[in-house]
């Protein structure tokens, strides 16, 4: 019997009403995905990613279809991933600490017990010295960090990753994506990823889903086979750069498409 899903999106869609008619951003869209798992979204601007992550999250209705975790029916329901975008929404007025351990403060743990829980992961993960500073005294990386041990310490199976680097310089992204392996690997989370970077799908995930827009659908999922621990030389590697040649073909078709259909 195969395992359940922590993570199924079954059949779902969204359509929205516009002054100029119905716009249907996302068409039905099955994704499931075991515990533990890293996979990453790809695609062109306006192609739905961001609509499927709210829809996971419970932040927004679908049209059409569900979403379920560990089986169960989550559709609607909000607090059951977590989820962080691009910036990193640091509160100004707290300092690293307490904005590492604000979920769990939601959640309803005392703020000195989720002080003493979060302290050590700080300075395990890269932010020995920064505990007590306020946001505004970090680098990107550094602000970064703290906002996805912030998710991470949410408590939940299922994280949500609205490209958390596309902000960075390449250097800096390169050592959060390390960075981030290495978080994933200790906390045994089970991980979705959007980005536009091809290379960083890749690299970090264990399979990566195509999409393309007009409307958003998911047009390819394309395994990753190669074993972890990963160094960054395997982006060198003849299966590494076939399944980079492969999603920006499938990106490029459907960006043909789309100018086809404008022109």
């Amino acid at each position: 019997m195969a395992p359940v899903a922590k993570l199924r999106l079954d059949q779902v869609s969204m359509t929205f009403k516009t002054p100029a008619g119905t716009f249907r951003a996302l068409a039905p869209v099955t994704l499931s995905i075991t515990q533990g798992r890293f996979v990453s979204l790809i695609g062109p601007s306006g192609c739905g990613k961001s609509t499927i992550f709210n829809i996971a999250a419970g932040l927004l209705q679908p049209s059409g279809g569900r979403v379920f975790i560990d089986g169960a029916e989550a559709t609607g329901t909000i607090g059951r991933v977590g989820y962080m975008l691009q910036k990193d929404l640091l509160l100004p007025w707290r300092k690293v600490l307490d904005n590492v351990v604000l979920g769990m403060e939601i959640q309803g743990l005392p703020l000195r017990r989720a002080r003493e829980r979060a302290l050590p992961l700080l300075r395990r993960y890269g932010l020995a010295g920064f505990e007590y500073l306020y946001p505004n005294a970090l680098s990107g990386g550094m602000r970064q960090r703290a906002a996805l041990l912030r998710t991470l310490l949410f408590d939940t199976d299922v994280i949500l990753l609205d490209e958390p680097f596309g902000a960075l310089d390449a250097q800096t992204k390169l050592q959060m994506q390390e960075w981030l392996l290495a978080l994933w690997a200790d906390f045994n989370k089970t991980v979705v990823f959007v980005t536009h970077d091809v290379e960083e799908a890749i690299y970090l995930s264990d399979e990566v889903h195509v999409m393309a827009s007009r409307p958003g659908r998911v047009i390819e999922t394309i395994a990753v086979p190669i074993p972890r621990p990963r160094q960054r030389h395997v982006t060198l590697l003849p299966e590494f750069i076939t399944i980079k040649e492969r999603c920006l073909e499938l990106l490029a078709l459907d960006h043909n498409a789309a100018a086809d259909e404008a022109a």
